[in-house]
């Protein structure tokens, strides 16, 4: 930890606001994955718009926010998904001493991230400030009276207000690479992108769990491997997980499909009973709109 500029205090959490940055990288073989910001380019964006480096740790607010306090002047700058706020998004914003930001429900969306000037100087756990919130690596979700040191790690200038940012809107078109099992399914894998799914309220960080026509195996079991973000399950009920931020690290159902990088921010701005379609990319497709992807975060 580094030298405190200032304090946040926490009067009222939200419903799961959680200290994230990137995540911990290195220990899958310990069965902890990587963790981190369910929208990384939201909270890179927001780091970088206030001047941070990227991985800086911020807030990550789930579905409602929350009611914070600065002690001193601040620049903080609250992106991701639309919810109703004290201050303007996406865009660097000058905190007064004293003054008190209020974030209330997602218009859309599910998470908004709050990013401070210097970052939030919290402990590390295994090299990462994030919270893992099914294994308690990293802390805990927010409470009313947590205290909130802000840190003097920023790296750059505060960036000008970002335009074009991504907006979700409660459909999503995952696009996908095939997944290693792929070819167990045939015609069946038609019925993957030609389907709508909803978003189960059974949902959670560790997994991204969907309603809709069954995708069955014709493969049947097979020996638990490794596992990754964004991977499509096809459990035996046939109703698809996509794996997301706190998944197991291996996994014993069959996979047909791999989300994009390029998309993992739509994963993380899933809400219940959201609609989701899924559609096939080249590989070369899927890195050419990873690259769009990032000329756009570097050009804030």
């Amino acid at each position: 930890m580094g030298a405190i500029l200032s304090r946040i205090h926490v009067i009222a959490p939200g419903f799961l606001t959680t200290v994230q940055d990137l995540g911990r990288f290195g220990y899958a073989h310990f069965g902890i994955s990587a963790s981190g910001a369910a929208d990384a380019l939201a909270l890179r964006a927001g780091n970088l718009l206030v001047g941070n480096a990227e991985n800086a740790p911020a807030l990550e607010m789930t579905l409602t926010g929350g009611e914070f306090a600065f002690e001193s002047a601040a620049v903080i700058a609250l992106t991701g998904s639309d919810f109703a706020s004290s201050v303007a998004m996406w865009q660097p914003v000058e905190i007064r001493p004293g003054e008190t930001v209020r974030s209330g429900p997602a218009r859309n969306g599910a998470r908004c991230y709050l990013s401070v000037r210097g970052g939030l100087d919290v402990p590390l756990a295994m090299g990462s400030a994030s919270a893992h919130v099914m294994t308690g690596v990293g802390g805990r979700p927010l409470r009313t009276g947590d205290v909130l040191p802000i840190g003097d790690r920023a790296v750059r200038r505060p960036r000008k207000p970002a335009l074009g940012a991504p907006a979700h809107n409660g459909m999503a078109c995952l696009r996908t690479t095939a997944g290693p099992q792929a070819r167990w399914f045939g015609d069946e894998l038609d019925l993957l992108y030609g389907a709508e799914y909803r978003v189960s309220e059974e949902s959670n960080r560790m997994g991204i769990c969907l309603q809709g026509p069954a995708l069955l195996s014709p493969g049947g079991h097979m020996i638990t491997e490794g596992v990754s973000l964004g991977a499509v399950q096809a459990p035996p009920d046939g109703q698809p997980i996509v794996l997301f931020v706190e998944h197991q690290t291996t996994g014993g159902y069959p996979k047909p499909a791999n989300v994009i990088s390029a998309d993992f921010w739509r994963l993380g701005q899933l809400r219940p009973r959201d609609q989701v379609r899924f559609e096939r990319v080249t590989m070369e497709g899927a890195l050419a709109l990873l690259r769009d992807q990032e000329e756009w975060l570097y050009s804030l």
